[in-house]
């Protein structure tokens, strides 16, 4: 199950002398051990497998996903795709 890293959000930013709204889109994110398909919640909780003495998980066993939301209104109104 994914869990979200990072919410859709928009935050003003000086570039070039200048205010700008800058973009952050949402952030997804699946953990999996490519072994067992087990799903973690959170990085910490793969991280604590893999230093588990109890456990012959390694880092190479941890895949993590990220999948990027870009919002319908992120480009603006005056882009032309």
């Amino acid at each position: 199950m994914p869990f979200v890293e990072q919410e859709e959000s928009y935050e003003d930013k000086i570039l070039e002398g200048k205010k700008v709204k800058v973009y952050k889109p949402r952030v997804e994110v699946t953990i999996k051990h490519l072994k067992t398909g087990r799903e973690y919640l959170s990085d910490k909780e793969a991280e604590d497998d893999v230093n588990s003495p109890v456990t012959d998980t390694t880092q190479d066993d941890i895949s993590r996903n990220v999948n990027i939301v870009v919002g319908p209104g992120a480009l603006g109104s005056k882009t032309n795709l």
